[in-house]
């Protein structure tokens, strides 16, 4: 028997063993945890920023997934991933565009995920990902090994070949496949997708979707889409079916959620996470509003307590967007309360950072990294003192991005400030 016919077998006997395991004995080998109920959608685009407190709101969720429909290139992918890699929240990569998997990327990065459209056209399933395997192939394999080895590496010659394949094939073995069901034919989504108002499913239509993408696709997940808009009644319907037919992937939902009661209704229904976006770029736009007016309100740094009231008497804080992010997620109590508290805390921790600006004069990023390691007004924000562990240092890398930021100097480890909601530019 030949090595090939050897190898063959052994690999025939493993597929059929992971088979038995999962249809007969009903184990659970999905790679992406059972235990993620709420996903936090992050886009790279530069108009959809994070809150400056991101770090206590992504706390609270059970995964971070980053990538966008437009506007997303490989640098503020890499920015935007290394903000929200800062945390200990697991980050799964979900890029466009085969460029956005870079060296940075791939290092920030827990999960690989690709998408595939289950109702879009042929280039949303196979040619996207068809271009993304002859770019691993031809450049970043390749790439990656040059710059590992410090030798440079010919993406067309034996060895160069073989490492791309090997790297394709290893990416493709460690990706997570969210097989898609666009329903939001107007969404950017759906466009990039080719998904008009005639490839919209009915439930059993989806429930066979998703049927192939667990038995033919092998698709880590079936994700419910309706990008920016609560699919109601139909989703329901749409998910009830999904969840009847498939056992192995998680069912996802994305689309309008922005408060709890929507949340709850297609978690109810089957669907094992809710993914929630739009809603939590627009805690940034809160925090930057409420920041410009703590400012002309405040000559001093506030405590905390004192912008907890403040925070109170200027806005409705039952309806405001921090309060109906976290309201989606299952765990949250009393989500207007939490909500307060965050808006307070980072509008402490934003004031205190213009304070720190105001008394340095044409500095080096070594003496703004100073200046927040000694400044105890600082340390004592409730943010700062909300961090601990590993994440201790977080605060002082937010802050001495922020505090260089209307000098444009670079601090040691410093974040693209751009990305974040509040911004000390004069």
């Amino acid at each position: 028997m030949s090595l090939e016919q050897i190898v063959g077998r052994i690999t025939r006997a493993v597929n059929l063993t992971a088979l038995a395991g999962v249809t007969l004995l009903g184990l659970d080998t999905n790679p992406v945890p059972s235990d993620w109920s709420h996903v936090s959608k992050v886009d790279p685009e530069g108009e959809k920023r994070l809150p400056l407190a991101f770090p206590l709101y992504l706390a609270e969720t059970s995964a971070v997934s980053v990538g966008g429909s437009r506007d997303v290139t490989p640098q503020n992918t890499e920015e935007t991933m290394n903000l929200v890699a800062a945390t200990e929240t697991p980050v799964l990569h979900e890029p466009s565009g085969a460029s956005h998997v870079t060296q940075g990327t791939r290092g920030d990065a827990d999960y690989f995920a690709v998408p595939e459209v289950l109702n879009g056209e042929a280039e949303a399933l196979v040619g996207t990902l068809g271009r993304g395997l002859d770019y691993v192939r031809e450049e970043f394999g390749p790439g990656l090994v040059s710059n590992r080895l410090g030798i440079p590496l010919d993406g067309d010659g034996i060895i160069g070949r073989r490492v791309g394949n090997f790297t394709a094939g290893y990416l493709m073995n460690e990706a997570v496949f969210e097989a898609y069901i666009i329903m939001n034919p107007e969404s950017a989504a759906a466009r990039e997708a080719g998904v008009t108002e005639s490839d919209l499913l009915s439930p059993e239509a989806a429930r066979q979707r998703a049927l192939a993408a667990e038995y033919h696709l092998g698709s880590e997940v079936v994700y419910l889409e309706y990008s920016g808009t609560f699919g109601g009644d139909e989703a329901v319907e749409t998910l009830e079916a999904v969840d009847d037919a498939c056992s192995w992937p998680r069912l996802w939902y994305g689309g309008g959620l922005d408060s709890g009661e929507k949340a709850e209704r297609v978690l109810a229904a089957g669907a094992d996470a809710v993914v929630v976006g739009d809603v939590f770029h627009d805690v940034a736009e809160l925090e930057a509003e409420l920041f410009d007016q703590a400012r002309e309100t405040f000559d001093d740094v506030p405590t905390h307590d004192r912008l907890t009231d403040w925070v109170e008497s200027t806005v409705d804080v039952e309806t405001v967007s921090a309060t109906r992010y976290l309201s989606t997620i299952p765990d949250v109590d009393d989500a207007p309360a939490r909500a307060t508290r965050y808006l307070a805390a980072s509008l402490e921790f934003g004031l205190a950072c213009a304070a720190l600006a105001e008394t340095v004069e044409n500095p080096s990023g070594e003496d703004i990294s100073a200046a927040v390691a000694e400044d105890a007004r600082l340390t004592e924000t409730r943010l700062a003192g909300s961090l601990t562990g590993s994440q201790r240092e977080l605060f002082r890398r937010i802050a001495g991005s922020l505090v260089a930021e209307p000098f444009d100097v670079v601090v040691e480890n410093g974040f693209a400030t751009r990305h974040l909601g509040i911004s000390l530019d004069p």
